[in-house]
């Protein structure tokens, strides 16, 4: 392809990009990123060694997270597409399900959230005030989905995927938020559960024309991406973590795979208990709630914090949504 098809086809990507982001914004404002002192002299290796970092915060949506923004654009595409669904099914650990839950209501479309057993109890009642009937579901998130979808072929409803173009598309509302504020950013830290904000943030780089790293993190307790990643396959994994319940995917998706593979520097992969310590430092630094899978980056950009030194880093606070015990226990640690 030559230099110039190359240009024109970056300008109409950031032109249905920035269209996604008016549609998002409509509804709710940009989030902050905020540079914070404490969590920067941590991350200095002396003082004034120029280190920045920069927490996009995810966490200030309202639902308090960023799959909102997904949801947002998929259900406008979604009612201008056809005819109006008679109902809309998805499956969850519970943000993507609020993000449902939210749209829907805003159409007036009864919706049906599918989550597994033992889901978060809070992000359940949380789904539940925004008018969705939720149903619970085998033992992880793959069994929810699958569930959803034998649920949604017997009412007739739409089924709401969890990786999608148009979720994609709206959730790099934030990454463009992110890139305007704080340009020529050397790398961004971004939790993988399907992929959706990974491969948003490097829609949103491509689009811009920058030259940012995109590190993607996983938990190592949900290695799926990470053995998909390193052998070029789908590779499925039983799902472990007990914390990053937003990252934990036993099966991951083939599209999200290959712009992943594409577009990401590398992949870390963080534990629960360095997640835990993520959690407790954001806190202690910026008195900020973050949830698992929110404090993932934070986690990945302390592993590697020493080559870090002197750029300018970005993570992104992608959630809050934690019940209220279990963050009690993990600050107390």
């Amino acid at each position: 392809m030559t230099t110039a098809a190359l240009a024109d086809r970056r300008v109409a990507a950031l032109a249905e990009l920035r269209a996604a982001a008016r549609l998002v914004h409509a509804v709710m404002p940009p989030t902050p990123q905020y540079r914070w002192p404490l969590l920067e002299a941590a991350f200095a290796a002396a003082p004034g060694d120029g280190t920045e970092l920069w927490v996009k915060h995810e966490n200030h949506t309202p639902v308090g997270a960023f799959k909102i923004r997904g949801g947002l654009v998929y259900f406008d595409r979604l009612m201008r597409a056809g005819p109006r669904p008679l109902g809309v099914v998805s499956a969850t650990r519970g943000n993507h399900g609020q993000s449902v839950g939210f749209a829907a209501r805003r159409h007036g479309v009864p919706a049906l959230v599918v989550v597994p057993h033992g889901n978060s109890r809070e992000k359940n009642a949380a789904m539940r005030a925004q008018g969705v009937e939720l149903v619970e579901h085998g033992d992880d998130f793959q069994a929810a989905r699958e569930h959803a979808q034998s649920l949604a072929a017997a009412r007739g409803w739409s089924m709401v995927p969890s990786f999608h173009a148009d979720l994609v598309a709206g959730v790099a509302s934030y990454a463009l938020e992110l890139f305007d504020a704080a340009a020529a950013l050397d790398t961004v830290y971004v939790p993988i559960g399907l992929g959706s904000g990974a491969c948003a943030v490097i829609a949103a780089r491509d689009a811009l024309g920058l030259r940012t790293e995109v590190v993607g993190v996983v938990s190592t307790g949900a290695p799926a991406y990470a053995l998909s990643l390193a052998q070029g396959r789908p590779v499925s994994h039983a799902v472990t973590t007990v914390l990053a319940d937003g990252m934990a995917c036993r099966s991951p998706e083939p599209e999200a795979l290959a712009l992943l593979q594409r577009g990401l520097a590398r992949v870390v992969s963080v534990t629960d208990d360095e997640i835990a310590e993520a959690m407790r430092r954001l806190y202690e630094a910026t008195h900020q709630v973050a949830e698992g899978a929110g404090a993932a980056g934070l986690a990945a950009a302390w592993q590697e914090r020493a080559r870090l030194a002197g750029r300018r880093s970005a993570v992104v606070l992608s959630g809050g949504n934690i019940d209220r015990e279990a963050y009690a226990r993990v600050l107390a640690d």
